[in-house]
């Protein structure tokens, strides 16, 4: 895509948007002032993630005074990481800038990054040296899971890191060709390799609204991040599984030898609860962490479309 002066997109942002109508002009207006600094050629594209309040209508007002800002409106709201990857489906840049929409992530910010793709790196992110305005809990989790993440996969996945970043054009191609449902974009930047950098900040606090990430949704999130970069979670099945067959066969052989050898029965009802309530515990474990696998397997051979677009202004 070119812009209306038919000169090529030197760089793209994303912004992925659900329930920000306060901040939009502002949000728009810092982005603007700092990405102009770069290029005058840009194209800011705002993916508005089924939003219940006026977000549509702040953004439509943006288009009509900024013809290099685009919006993409989802039918219903599919997630953080589905609209990101519609803004890639749709960008044209020669670099993209992913950004979230609240704010906390400062864009201007964006001028560093540039500076250190300008070095050689195709991928450059944003990696936060403080959380400020967020929960001892969920620093913590977040913490933990990211370690543990590391920890269990093949790939190495930037510590205390979010989506916001900026990522070639070679980048784009290659993820633009990873059609999993389940996404989960920073796994999937770091798999693809390339030289990377980062460039540390302060995550300032949200203003305005709430997150949209409940902790059930970060549970999923979580989920997704495990089972689409690692398959430790079915070897520990296996493991756990075979621990447990190999001790009840040691039991069994004790309860044989004290029948017939020492004419002793083995006798108790506790244990025999305690025993297959454990068993049973770790049957339902397992069996809920294979479903998991089924489910991402399911849900990519209906192949559904990742997102349904009810309106957008690109051609």
């Amino acid at each position: 895509m070119e812009t209306k002066n038919n000169k090529a997109i030197d760089i793209s942002v994303i912004v992925p948007i659900y329930n920000e109508q306060e901040i939009i002009t502002e949000l728009y207006d810092r982005i603007q002032k700092t990405v102009s600094q770069i290029s005058e050629n840009y194209e800011l594209i705002f993916v508005n993630d089924g939003s219940k309040d006026h977000s549509l209508l702040e953004l439509l007002k943006l288009t009509e005074i900024d013809n290099r800002v685009f919006y993409i409106n989802f039918s219903r709201n599919f997630g953080h990481q589905i609209a990101v990857t519609a803004g890639i489906d749709k960008c044209s840049g020669e670099v993209v800038v992913i950004i979230d929409g609240d704010l906390q992530d400062p864009p201007e910010l964006i001028m560093e990054l540039y500076d250190k793709h300008k070095e050689g790196f195709e991928i450059v992110y944003a990696r936060r040296r403080e959380r400020k305005g967020e929960s001892f809990f969920k620093k913590t989790t977040a913490k933990m899971f990211y370690r543990t993440l590391r920890k269990i996969t093949s790939i190495d996945i930037p510590l205390d890191t979010g989506d916001f970043r900026l990522i070639d054009k070679q980048v784009v191609h290659y993820l633009k060709q990873m059609p999993e449902q389940n996404k989960f974009l920073r796994g999937q930047i770091a798999w693809l390799g390339f030289r990377q950098s980062e460039v540390l900040f302060d995550r300032d606090e949200r203003r305005f609204g709430k997150t949209g990430y409940s902790l059930g949704k970060m549970v999923k999130f979580a989920m997704d991040g495990i089972t689409s970069f690692s398959d430790k979670p079915l070897q520990l099945v296996t493991k756990i599984g075979f621990s447990i067959s190999f001790l009840s066969f040691i039991i069994i052989l004790y309860a044989i030898y004290s029948h017939y050898i020492l004419n002793q029965t083995i006798t108790g009802w506790t244990s025999l609860i305690i025993s297959s309530m454990f068993i049973g515990g770790v049957q339902l474990i397992s069996i809920g962490i294979i479903g998991e696998y089924i489910s991402r397997i399911n849900k990519n051979v209906m192949n559904r479309p990742l997102y349904i677009i009810e309106k957008s202004n690109f051609k």
